[in-house]
């Protein structure tokens, strides 16, 4: 029994000392004024996202087209994901489990460009990696849709014009300053 009733003494001690941490914590903050507070908590999401502070000023034309391009890739891609799922669940392919697989392949892929373009629409600096890297792998897609012929050379060619011109657009200076990406120190 005096087992609980220490246990049950120390818990009440435990809580006692925590409410007067918070009451001396609360009147610390009173004393500094709301001002300081502010500036502390200002402070804090400086140093924690200072990184993700966009630039100011207009977005260049080059870059909100490098977004767009990017955007319109995504949106192509995610149309094409659904499509080849939907023909693999209700459709009668050769195998019904590899066209779902590709659907939900390709929905996951379509993510890189889309978030890749709204990063470089709202000027993160992170945004042009995944944009450059996704260009660079559209190469290889649109020079197999070059070799097979037909109506896929129409694609092909499509995809070679807008993943080079993205490509084109995102190491132009103006888009990188845009981005905050500066030169390399020496």
């Amino acid at each position: 029994m005096s087992s609980k009733k220490s246990a049950t003494a120390k818990s009440a001690t435990a809580k006692k000392a925590q409410k007067a941490t918070a009451r001396k914590a609360t009147e610390r903050k009173a004393a500094a004024g709301p001002d300081a507070g502010a500036a502390k908590a200002a402070d804090a999401a400086g140093a924690a996202g200072a990184a993700e502070v966009a630039p100011t000023g207009p977005r260049p034309a080059r870059l909100t087209a490098a977004a767009v391009l990017a955007a319109a890739e995504g949106v192509v891609l995610l149309g094409f994901g659904v499509y080849v799922l939907i023909m693999g669940l209700t459709g009668n392919p050769e195998s019904p489990q590899q066209a779902e697989m590709l659907g939900v392949t390709v929905l996951a892929l379509a993510l890189l460009p889309l978030l890749a373009a709204r990063g470089l629409w709202l000027r993160r600096r992170w945004s042009r990696g995944p944009a450059m890297i996704t260009q660079l792998m559209a190469l290889p897609v649109a020079w197999t849709l070059l070799q097979n012929g037909g109506w896929l050379i129409i694609i092909g060619v499509a995809t070679t014009i807008v993943a080079l011109s993205v490509l084109a657009l995102l190491i132009n200076p103006t888009a990188t300053e845009a981005l905050g990406i500066g030169p390399r120190d020496a």
